[in-house]
C-alpha cells in the first residue's frame, strides 16, 4: 500500500505541476496577447491622428480657396460698380460740357409786339 500511496502522491504532484505550469504558460500569453494589443492600439491611434490632422488640413485648405474665390467675386463686384459709376460721371459730365459750351455766348431775350412796332430786348451772356 505504501508504492500505492506514493503512486497516487506522485500523480498529484505531477498534475499539480502540470496545472502550474499550464496557468503559467497561459499567463505568459496572456501578457504577451495584451502587449501587442497595447501595440495594435497605440498604432491605431496614431494613424487615426494622421487621418484627422491630414482631413483637418483638407478642410483649411478648402476654406481658404473658398475664401480667396469669395475675395475675388467681391472685388471684381467692387469693380465693376466703381467703373459703372466712373463711366456715369463721364457721361453726365460730358453732356454737362455741352450744356456749358452751347449756352456760352447765348444770345438771350424777350419780344414784344406794341402796336405795330417790334420792341427788342436782347442781353448777350458770356459766360
Amino acid at each position: 500500500m505504501d508504492t500505492q500511496r506514493l503512486e497516487e502522491a506522485a500523480v498529484r504532484i505531477q498534475a499539480w505541476w502540470r496545472g502550474s505550469e499550464v496557468r503559467r504558460t497561459l499567463l505568459h500569453e496572456a501578457l504577451r496577447a495584451w502587449a501587442i494589443q497595447c501595440w495594435w492600439r497605440q498604432v491605431q491611434a496614431k494613424m487615426l491622428e494622421q487621418r484627422r490632422r491630414l482631413a483637418l488640413r483638407l478642410y483649411t485648405c478648402q476654406e481658404w480657396a473658398v475664401v480667396k474665390v469669395q475675395a475675388q467675386v467681391r472685388m471684381w463686384q467692387a469693380r465693376r460698380r466703381f467703373l459703372q459709376a466712373r463711366q456715369a460721371a463721364r457721361v453726365i459730365q460730358s453732356h454737362w460740357r455741352w450744356y456749358a459750351s452751347q449756352t456760352r455766348g447765348l444770345i438771350q431775350g424777350c419780344y414784344a409786339v406794341k402796336a405795330r412796332r417790334l420792341e427788342l430786348d436782347i442781353e448777350i451772356l458770356m459766360a
